[in-house]
């Protein structure tokens, strides 16, 4: 078993264990931090999640030797455009999802943007996406290849020259859908914004990778390819999310690993500590101990986690970062959300900041998550018979009083989730906005 760490993605069916899934992220500073990578050039980790559940490690090249440039021909028929596919407000205030297609010709771009829209379908289905599907702007790059579908389909020795270098049998590997960095990032560049990037590939084949990105150029928190054409696929971004979102760590143990003796990791999901001992120091997820878990039983300390047999625990017995095609426990849960937060926001709106107000203005506010308290303050002070109200006009803010050259009208907007304890975590789900009024 060769060893490597933890920025992965997981490849799921929705009911069954009988697929393979992949990850891929590069080499990291330190053994259970997904995040900080210090890979070297052209090297890249895998987490290979093989056909009945068993966990091997590969290393393989950031480039793809089946990348291919566009044709003059492509490029007039439209590489490189954009479509956003869904719509929910500016990209300062949502998350970005940049979708690139892979192995798509000219003339099968629409079907490329449909695959793209149904992945993301199955994505915003699982929790927490279903509750907060309305913070996620989606984004289709029309990446025109020259050939239909991709390396490594249906055989290992079919050889496809596409945009993205797209190929199975990836460092020897069936299921590995590796492609090339570099081409990537060239593709996710022509989006407005790319917070999260999902490589949709032409193909039914069940098989995806994930890819850590803080050397990215573009500024994404991560990559996931996926099959275009398998219903299945979906779950890779869900667990790749795990990792670049939730900055969570695996939770499965890995075949031949040593127990784990090192220092208390970072992750939210993992820990050295007994749950007596986090309870006692008021640590990691002692909020959450006892507390029935969407992915079944308790929440406690589980040993086993990190690809280590134990000297780590996880919250529950088989969430997502344990197994294939599970729910996140709610610690996982609570650190999905607050990674939505971090490039989302809990209220917008049509109407810039800079616009300064006059008596005859109106005001709308948009709150993108349902239960989401607002409440309206003129100079600091609340008008507390505009609570919750998403609509307003300048005269509704009452009498004018000292008439300086201008008033400020805030909307304070909180997201009150049961989903997430954790103070140092909260402050994210309170944003407001600003104007300046003449009256």
């Amino acid at each position: 078993m060769r060893n490597s760490r933890f920025t992965s993605v997981l490849l799921t069916g929705v009911t069954t264990l009988a697929a393979l899934a992949v990850g891929v992220g590069p080499a990291v500073a330190a053994p259970l931090d997904p995040v900080a990578v210090t890979a070297a050039p052209g090297d890249q980790d895998v987490e290979v999640f093989a056909e009945d559940g068993a966990i091997s490690r590969a290393r393989v090249p950031a480039a793809s030797p089946f990348a291919a440039e566009p044709s003059m021909s492509a490029a007039a028929a439209g590489d490189g455009a954009v479509t956003k596919i869904v719509d929910n407000g500016s990209t300062d205030s949502k998350l970005d999802v940049v979708m690139i297609g892979d192995g798509y010709t000219a003339s099968e771009q629409a079907k490329f943007r449909k695959d793209a829209a149904a992945k993301w379908k199955d994505i915003s289905a699982v929790q927490p996406y279903a509750t907060y599907r309305k913070l996620f702007n989606v984004w289709a790059v029309d990446a025109v290849s020259a050939q239909s579908g991709v390396s490594g389909d249906p055989k290992q020795s079919t050889v496809r020259k596409t945009a993205l270098g797209s190929h199975f049998w990836c460092d020897s590997i069936e299921r590995l859908l590796c492609v090339d960095i570099k081409a990537v990032d060239a593709y996710a560049a022509k989006a407005p914004q790319a917070d999260l990037v999902i490589v949709v590939a032409n193909t039914a084949k069940y098989g995806g990778a994930g890819y850590g990105s803080t050397q990215s150029p573009v500024g994404y928190e991560g990559i996931a390819t996926v099959a275009g054409g398998n219903g299945a696929s979906g779950q890779i971004a869900v667990h790749e999310t795990g990792h670049s979102l939730g900055k969570l760590a695996d939770e499965y143990v890995a075949e031949g690993q040593e127990p784990y003796r090192g220092a208390e990791p970072p992750q939210p999901n993992i820990t050295t500590l007994s749950a007596d001992r986090m309870r006692q120091d008021k640590v990691k997820w002692y909020r959450w101990l006892g507390k029935t878990s969407p992915d079944g039983g308790t929440v406690g300390a589980y040993q086993g986690a990190g690809n280590y047999p134990s000297g780590l625990n996880r919250p529950t017995d088989n969430s997502v970062m344990r197994s294939l095609g599970r729910e996140f426990n709610l610690p996982g849960r609570e650190a999905m959300i607050a990674g939505f937060y971090r490039h989302a926001s809990t209220v917008s709106s049509a109407t810039p900041v800079t616009t300064r107000l006059t008596a005859t203005d109106s005001l709308t506010v948009d709150l993108p998550v349902s239960g989401t308290k607002l409440r309206w303050y003129l100079d600091g002070k609340e008008v507390t018979a505009l609570r919750d109200r998403r609509t307003i006009a300048v005269s509704d803010l009452g009498p004018t009083g000292p008439k300086p050259a201008a008033h400020e009208l805030k909307a304070v907007a909180n997201d009150p989730t049961s989903a997430v304890i954790d103070p140092a975590l909260t402050p994210a789900l309170t944003r407001s906005l600003v104007w300046s009024v003449t009256r």
